[in-house]
């Protein structure tokens, strides 16, 4: 890579160095980077075949879950390294089962670069969505290791399509080949004189289809919804979320409420505590005796949200007045109709659930407290839509297995 990337990687990892002391998530990066080359060594022997995953953080884990799990039970000869870069997926996902050995990807530097693939010694590479780091791209070419990128998605505005974008241009020229979610990915691709690409959809839809025929029950939840009508999630909610919906339900007797924020640090949950006018618990100091006489539930923990969203009527998905929404496909696999803010357009799943009307935009309290009110009145309503929802997720399964049947046929 040219000399202004290298340096503009080193001093990001500098930089990252220099705040390690006062912030928690730097301190966990430089920390677990620290440790990569010695778990290799320790974990990887040569001469053992190994294909490699790297995912971003736990969003692309999840979207890349589906694959790892496909190529361990079809290949458990294999080693699978699993590796991160940001904290929220290692710290959540260091012990996942599906992976041999699972660490932090260091900085995108040559001397990085250079040691963690002499260590690692892949036959085969696979990153996650929107992985482009040019050192590691490079080097894996220069090695002849075949490498792929899965779920990706490309829009317009990205760096890829602008004049001044020729070296992110590059790395995509890099991949073996690239599969994309969608044909508007795929026209964009070719605009630029990328022509290795396949459309094969969304690996989140067979993710949370897996997740719906394996979930587990929990009989705290299911206790506590068990004499509600009406159950409400709301989940990776951040306060603008909660603002629309809290006082709904403060005002609405009929109808109980699972919150899963998006942090849930002692502050956040204080405060969030504070604005329930009916009775809360904590899904931490819940038992199945004390939640029964509960009107909201706060799930304070990492791992349970994905299928607690079977015991709701509709699912309300965070981030929309921010960045952008989380996880729909993860409610409405469950045939619940689900509701976001105004911030939702550059995914595709959402626009689609809105065209077809499994999903609703609520710009405001106002548009939210009008879609509830109608939902908890008309039950054929909320039926219908429901239906709509569950039947667009299983209708757009299949990625996983288009993109395992193209490696099995070339390197498996």
């Amino acid at each position: 890579m040219n000399i202004f990337y290298n340096l503009a990687i080193s001093a990001y990892a500098l930089g990252a160095k220099l705040i390690a002391h006062r912030n928690k998530k730097a301190a966990l990066m430089v920390e677990g980077q620290a440790r990569t080359f010695e778990t290799l060594k320790e974990k990887i022997d040569s001469g053992e075949r190994c294909v490699w995953i790297h995912a971003s953080s736990l969003g692309e884990f999840e979207q890349g879950r589906p694959l790892i799990e496909m190529i361990r039970r079809q290949h458990p000869e294999l080693k699978i390294l699993l590796t991160f870069f940001s904290p929220s997926g290692y710290e959540v996902r260091k012990n996942y089962s599906g992976a041999d050995v699972i660490c932090y990807l260091p900085f995108d530097t040559p001397g990085r670069v250079r040691r963690f693939l002499q260590l690692a010694r892949p036959e085969m590479a696979i990153f996650v969505k929107y992985e482009f780091w040019g050192n590691y791209l490079q080097e894996l070419q220069r090695l002849g290791v075949p490498c792929y990128i899965i779920s990706s998605i490309f829009r317009p505005g990205q760096i890829f399509f602008r004049p001044w974008g020729g070296m992110f241009r590059t790395m995509l020229r890099r991949f073996s080949h690239i599969f994309v979610q969608d044909d508007d990915s795929l026209r964009l691709l070719a605009g630029i004189g990328v022509e290795n690409v396949t459309v094969a959809g969304d690996t989140r839809f067979d993710r949370v289809t897996d997740i719906l025929a394996g979930c587990k029950p929990f009989p705290i939840v299911e206790r506590f919804t068990a004499d509600s009508a009406f159950t409400l999630i709301i989940g990776s909610s951040w306060q603008p979320d909660e603002d629309i919906v809290i006082p709904y339900f403060n005002s609405h007797p009929g109808m109980k409420l699972i919150i899963a924020p998006h942090e849930f640090d002692t502050p956040r949950l204080q405060a969030l505590i504070e604005r329930i006018e009916r009775p809360v618990r904590l899904y931490s100091e819940a038992t199945e005796e004390n939640v029964a006489g509960c009107d909201c539930l706060i799930i304070d923990c990492f791992g349970i949200l994905s299928s607690c969203y079977r015991y709701a009527q509709v699912a309300h998905v965070g981030g929309g007045f921010g960045v952008g929404i989380h996880n729909v496909n993860e409610a409405a696999v469950y045939g619940i109709p689900v509701t976001f803010g105004p911030n939702y357009h550059k995914f595709r799943e959402a626009r689609e659930l809105v065209a077809c009307e499994g999903g609703f935009e609520v710009a405001d309290k106002a548009a939210f407290d009008s879609l509830m009110n109608r939902f908890m009145s008309d039950p054929a309503y909320l039926s219908k839509h429901g239906k709509i929802a569950g039947d667009y997720i299983h209708s757009h399964l299949g990625a996983t297995q288009k993109i395992y049947d193209f490696l099995k046929n070339r390197h498996l």
